[in-house]
């Protein structure tokens, strides 16, 4: 999966599973603060993209996790 497939999967899981607007969703995004997701939601997050992943994630890894971009980063190098 490429970059820019990977941000589209999570833009369309943040819209579609948790209603956040469209023109929100950018790689400079904060996940608290412009989206106001909490930690729960960040691991339903993390649970809907499981199926694009070809490894588990290390909970510990998100700890740095602070924008869209971040996820993204964080979860390329996993991605199928």
């Amino acid at each position: 999966m490429t970059r820019d497939e990977l941000f589209s999967t999570v833009k369309t899981i943040l819209v579609e599973d948790f209603d956040i607007d469209e023109t929100l969703i950018r790689e400079d995004a904060k996940i608290g603060d412009d989206l106001e997701l909490d930690s729960i939601d960040a691991v339903d997050m993390i649970v809907k993209l499981k199926p694009y992943l070809s490894d588990s994630v290390e909970p510990q890894v998100f700890k740095s996790v602070k924008t869209v971009g971040d996820v993204v980063n964080v979860l390329l190098p996993l991605s199928k």
